[in-house]
């Protein structure tokens, strides 16, 4: 019997984000902690484009996340297991929701590592986690691709300080940054 849909809840708060204690999260919950508004407001040319947004640490951790870290990514690899799918159910169910109300709603995958190896091959490796997900999101749960970027951040928000190999590090966070970034219609 596989283990229950497990993710990590990330409050931001200013400069820092603080992952909550591991819960089973449903569609709902998933959907409230994505509806959050981000700690700071972003109004006309405050805004974003999604590139530089990828570039601000100190914007992204102003939004609120979910940490999906059930997939269990092997050592040195972006695979999702095909017995692992279905941990994405619930993330895309509140993410088509949110999509069934506002159709332009764009949602960032970021893709981490543990510490182990070069820091460029695990930027790269991140940024393959995330497409992956994505990929998955797409695929099997039918979540437009127009809705969804992904960007990977290597080692750099490990979520266990260390420099062994660390599978709660191997993970995608997901935030809803339509309300950060500039219209893309």
């Amino acid at each position: 019997m596989s283990p229950p849909f497990r993710m990590v809840l990330v409050a931001a708060f200013a400069w820092f984000a603080a992952p909550a204690a591991a819960q089973d999260l449903s569609t709902e919950q998933i959907y409230k902690q994505l509806a959050k508004p981000p700690a700071a407001e972003f109004r006309g040319d405050k805004r974003l484009t999604v590139d530089q947004l990828k570039r601000r640490r100190d914007v992204r951790i102003a939004i609120p996340s979910v940490d999906i870290n059930t997939i269990n990514f092997a050592f040195d690899s972006a695979a999702i297991p095909a017995s692992q799918r279905w941990k994405l159910r619930n993330l895309a169910a509140a993410m088509r929701r949110f999509l069934r109300r506002r159709p332009f709603e764009v949602f960032l995958l970021e893709g981490h590592t543990d510490a182990v190896g070069s820091r460029a091959y695990n930027q790269t490796l991140s940024r393959r986690r995330a497409a992956s997900v994505r990929r998955t999101l797409i695929d099997y749960f039918n979540v437009p691709p127009r809705a969804l970027e992904t960007d990977g951040y290597g080692e750099d928000f490990l979520l266990i300080p260390t420099s062994r190999a660390e599978w709660r590090n191997r993970r995608v966070t997901v935030r809803r940054i339509t309300d950060i970034i500039r219209p893309q219609y």
